[in-house]
């Protein structure tokens, strides 16, 4: 990440030109946040039809495996097992 300049010694114009930059930056982020937003709603859409049509199949959906891996994770043991 880039430092920021000292404005004190900056002029109004290399300030205004700063700002135009800097705005033009968030719009570019901002749009591919919504893109990524937009890949991950479709992801989860196609993740939870599969999981229907397992559950409409008869099939787990939710393992005893998945049950023990969250309750790992909120109890803190997935993170120690991770640093091993």
């Amino acid at each position: 990440m880039e430092t920021f300049p000292d404005l004190g010694s900056l002029s109004d114009q290399e300030l205004k030109d700063l700002i135009q930059q800097l705005t033009e930056e968030e719009v570019d982020i901002s749009y591919r946040r919504r893109i990524l937003h937009g890949k991950i709603d479709i992801l989860r859409a196609e993740l939870v039809n599969r999981l229907r049509k397992k559950h409409e199949g008869g099939e787990e959906v939710i393992t005893g495996a998945d049950v023990q891996q969250l309750t790992d994770i909120l109890s803190g043991r997935a993170a120690d097992a991770d640093q091993a």
